[in-house]
């Protein structure tokens, strides 16, 4: 039968069909020229891997619910409008149509290809390869509104040392073999042999960049995107580069300003890469 496949009856109507085993009722429930939720009721871990390993592909999100999660179940139909979804077909064409994502499809969207210098002038957001500038002072003794996308700090070098290492370990309690004992960290195709912690180098990179005394930044709320490239060795000099990548205002008294930094070594090899957060006042 067809139709009790192809018509999706909404109202008080409800379509019963018995199943054999669950292979068969897979190829049941992928009958309907796609869906946008379809639910499974198991407690059962490898019943629930083997439907969606089945039937994903035919339905735009698959609902799963047993007793461990029925106390806060969404329910069947709930939209979730902050997911990418949707069922194939009729079913929501790929994507669920709520929230900011159903508004952005009534808008226009544009691409914007050029240089990382236009790019950064139109979007307001400094990326890599665009013109950096040098302020009238350190950055941090700058207010939100003077501070400008681009605008860079580029610190002195700091050697890093193996007493350095050694106290930091011994201060954190981080003693892992990488940092502490030489032939372990040969032996580790990572590293040419002990290695400076990572959150040494972000503590240092502070230490580099930061303006110590009051001021209009009043808070560090985070870092976004952190990576470490190359390892750093006793002997090597580090260095850091800290530019205004983004300003988002958040109220009257002060914005947010997105910080690109990154720590190079002395042979200016990237070493770490991140995103600092801070708040600074107007």
């Amino acid at each position: 039968a067809e139709r009790v496949h192809d018509t999706e009856a909404f109202g008080p109507v409800s379509t019963v069909m018995g199943y054999r085993d669950l292979g068969h009722a897979v190829e049941l429930v992928n009958r309907g020229q796609g869906s946008l939720v379809a639910s499974l009721i198991t407690h059962d871990t490898e019943v629930a891997r083997e439907v969606v390993m089945g039937a994903a592909a035919f339905h735009g999100r698959i609902y799963i619910n047993n007793r461990d999660s029925m106390k806060e179940s969404t329910g069947h139909g709930s939209p979730l409008p902050h997911m990418v979804h949707g069922g194939p077909g009729r079913a929501g064409g790929g994507e669920e149509m709520g929230g900011v994502r159903g508004v952005k499809h009534y808008m226009q969207r544009t691409a914007i290809q050029g240089s990382p210098e236009m790019i950064s002038a139109i979007g307001g957001k400094w990326v890599p390869g665009a013109s950096e500038t040098k302020g009238p002072g350190h950055p941090f003794t700058r207010r939100f509104g003077e501070l400008e996308i681009g605008e860079t700090l580029v610190t002195a070098p700091r050697v890093v040392t193996l007493d350095d290492i050694e106290h930091f370990a011994h201060f954190t309690g981080d003693t892992f073999y990488a940092h502490m004992d030489e032939e372990a960290a040969k032996r580790n195709p990572f590293f040419p042999g002990r290695v400076a912690h990572g959150y040494l180098l972000l503590s240092f990179a502070a230490g580099l960049f930061v303006e110590p005394n009051e001021g209009p930044v009043l808070a560090n709320t985070g870092l976004d995107g952190l990576r470490f490239m190359k390892p750093v060795v006793p002997g090597d000099a580090i260095k850091v580069r800290l530019t205004v990548k983004q300003k988002t205002k958040r109220n009257d008294e002060y914005g947010e300003v997105r910080w690109h930094v990154t720590l190079t070594n002395q042979d200016d090899e990237m070493v770490a890469e991140y995103e600092l957060l801070t708040m600074v006042a107007f």
